[in-house]
């Protein structure tokens, strides 16, 4: 059975104030869902409270060698967490580069939104590690 749904929507975590009503901004849809994506990846779990596992243990790794070992490590610890946390999506791909000269990892999330007639998302950020 395919779930259907009508929308989605998420208040804006900026708490920036809308420029013309004054109220929260709300993220609608394919925003909606980036968002959370990125929240489920930058968590760190026993962060947020009365859920202890919820978020990705993927900050731990950036310490390490900034080498493709790390980056299969840190791309199997952000599709486990996505798939477990995010239900909305599917056909999720997880690719994650090492950058050895800028210490970085450059990674891409892709994946199709569950009941709507949206197309293929794609998500890409860096991850560095932060002292």
């Amino acid at each position: 059975m395919e779930r259907i749904s009508r929308g989605f929507k998420d208040i804006s975590l900026s708490f920036d104030p809308h420029p013309v009503t004054k109220d929260v901004q709300v993220l609608r849809n394919e925003s909606a869902i980036r968002r959370s994506v990125r929240n489920i990846v930058q968590t760190i779990p026993t962060e947020k409270f009365f859920n202890s596992i919820f978020g990705s243990s993927v900050r731990g790794s950036l310490f390490d060698f900034v080498d493709f070992g790390t980056a299969s490590l840190i791309a199997d610890e952000i599709q486990i967490s996505i798939d477990n946390f995010e239900p909305r999506v599917n056909n999720l791909q997880v690719i994650v580069e090492p950058r050895p000269d800028q210490n970085t990892f450059n990674a891409t999330i892709i994946y199709d939104i569950i009941g709507q007639e949206f197309p293929t998302q794609e998500y890409s950020f860096l991850l560095e590690a932060t002292r």
